[in-house]
Parts: C-alpha cells; structure tokens; sequence
C-alpha cells in the first residue's frame, strides 16, 4: 500500500491546494518498502494533487488543510484522507504507518504524550 503526504520542507503542508511538494511512501505490514519518493510539482494545484493519489494507488494521503471539495472526491475514490495535521513529515508518516495518526493532531505533542486535537 502506498501513503501519501503533502510537504513543505521537512513538515507537512499547511494546505493541501497550495503543495507542490509530495512524498510517497510503499509500505506492508507497517514496515517501508525501500526509501520513500519525493515528487516536486511543477504547478501548485489540488486537481494535479489528486491525480498523482489515484495514478499512484495511494491508499491514503496525510495532509493539512483540504478543501471539502477535495476531501469528498478522495474520499470517493476510496482513498483515506488525514487531514489537519501538523509537524513534521517523518513523524507523520511513522504514525502512520502504525495507524495512529488521526486528523487533527499537532505532533509535536505526541513525543511528549500528549495528543492536541
């Protein structure tokens, strides 16, 4: 399966329409599957966004801010949407890969035991 996260830098998007940034990450049985890809668009558009999910089978994107627009369509498609998160990108995708990331998290927090939503 494949995991999906909008980047800014080392830290996920605030906004899901505004990345042009993404990295993919193949995983089974909650372990990684060789080095995750990183892709740089060469346009920010959420529609462009929505595409790379589906031509590259992402079964779930992890992102900040999505519009509902965008979320709905994903969601459509039968892809999982993590949205609102906030921190960096290897946090995000470790909690992930464990299924403990939940929308809404700042992660920061999670190192400390303390989960913000």
């Amino acid at each position: 399966m494949k995991i999906m996260i909008t980047t800014r830098g080392d830290f996920v998007s605030p906004r899901f329409d505004l990345s042009s940034e993404v990295i993919i990450a193949t995983y089974y049985d909650q372990q990684l599957m060789g080095e995750p890809r990183s892709l740089i668009l060469a346009e920010v558009s959420a529609e462009m966004l929505c595409d790379i999910a589906i031509k590259e089978q992402v079964a779930c994107v992890v992102c900040g801010g999505i519009e509902e627009e965008h979320y709905q369509f994903l969601s459509w498609k039968k892809i999982k949407v993590i949205d609102a998160v906030i921190g960096a990108c290897s946090d995000a995708l470790q909690l992930a890969l464990e299924n403990k990331l939940k929308p809404g998290v700042i992660l920061p927090e999670i190192r400390t035991g303390k989960v913000v939503t």
